[in-house]
Order: C-alpha cells, then structure tokens, then sequence
C-alpha cells in the first residue's frame, strides 16, 4: 500500500512508445527539485527514441526531510512512502508487459538515495541502475542485511569526492553492499566537483541505457 505524503504523487511522462520501447525508466529527483527537472536528463542520456520514462514528483519536493544519514525513523513516513512509490511505479511497468530486465531507476541525491534504498530492499535483475551523488540511507552502522540477489543488475555510482551532502564513505559502503547482493558496480569518484551531474555520468548513463 502506497502511504502518504507521496501516495498521490504527480507523474511526469516522457520518451519512447508503442514497439519502439526498449523499457521504462523510473527518474527520481532530488531536494527542492521537480519531477520534469530529472526528466530533462533524459535528452543527454539520449534514451527519448527507446525509453518509456516516468518521473513522479515528490510532496513538498521533498522525499523526507533531513539528510538521509539522519535517523531513518526522523524521515519517516517520507522514506517508506517514497519507496512504496517506486514499488508501485515498478509493477506497473510489469502490469504492462516489461520485464524486470527491462526496467531502470536513475535519481539524483534524495531520488539516488531512494532509489539505491528501494533496489536493496526490493532486488531482482534490473535493466540497471544509476545513482547520481547517492547513497543507501541511514545513519553510520545501519545493518545492510538486505535479503535477495541484484543478479548481476549493472550499477552506477558517481559523486564527488567532496559531496556536501553525500558521504564518499557511504558511496563506497554502498558499493560494497549492491556488490555483494550480485550487482555489476562501477564507481566513479570527481575530485572537487561540486553536487551536480557531469558528463561522464550522463555518458556513463546513456551506455548502460543505450
């Protein structure tokens, strides 16, 4: 069941119809943005003419309000409700005929964060999964015996080696962990860059969804 305050979330809509679908892509954006700011990305991924693409648009812009090394219990229900979102945005790419395999989740910061948090809880074979300065959520010493396999699922990991908000530490935990569950991690750390998305990332993206 999908609770609030994300539950009546705004989609936005964009890409690939009809035959041409290679699959869908769930895009997830960060703090204070919007749903058609993370879609805009999709035109540099270059998955427009392939990709059915879905963003939803969180409460507030916010998915939860604090740093996602806060306690897991002060972002409640946001983190719970966000990942109840994906859940359903996932089935009902199943619902319509996708595979799996033929479903990808992207997000920036908050959304990466959600996102690397819903696909250890929820694993199976993604088509991939790409986390822009991201991170699984929880304060230092949160226990990471997510139950399941990745199967191989490619993953992408990109930050900054200075993230104001993200960690490197728990960039590499994270790593660690979705190896470990059966991914195909690449990890990239940009030495001084600031929180933002670059362009090894997006060509880094559009190779795993080419």
């Amino acid at each position: 069941m999908t609770l609030p305050p994300h539950g009546a979330a705004q989609l936005f809509r964009a890409g690939a119809v009809g035959t041409a679908v290679r699959g869908r892509l769930i895009m997830l954006h960060g703090r204070g943005a919007t749903a058609d700011g993370i879609a805009s990305l999709a035109a540099p991924l270059g998955v427009l003419d392939r990709w059915s693409v879905v963003a939803p648009q969180a409460a507030g812009n916010t998915w939860y309000p604090y740093s996602f090394l806060a306690p897991m219990a002060q972002n409640e229900p946001g983190i719970t409700s966000g990942i109840a979102l994906i859940e359903s945005l996932v089935q009902s790419a199943l619902d319509e005929g996708f595979r799996s395999d033929q479903v990808a989740l992207l997000g920036f910061s908050q959304g990466a964060c959600l996102s690397l948090e819903f696909v250890a809880r929820h694993p199976r074979r993604y088509a991939a999964v790409i986390g822009y300065s991201g991170g699984l959520i929880g304060p230092p010493g949160t226990p990471r015996d997510y139950a399941g396999s990745l199967d191989g699922t490619p993953v992408f990991l990109g930050c900054s080696d200075v993230d104001a908000h993200i960690p490197a530490e728990r960039v590499r935990e994270s790593a660690e962990v979705l190896s470990r569950m059966g991914a195909s991690v690449d990890m990239r750390f940009y030495p001084g860059m600031p929180h933002t998305v670059n362009d090894e990332e997006l060509a880094a993206g559009r190779e795993l969804l080419r």
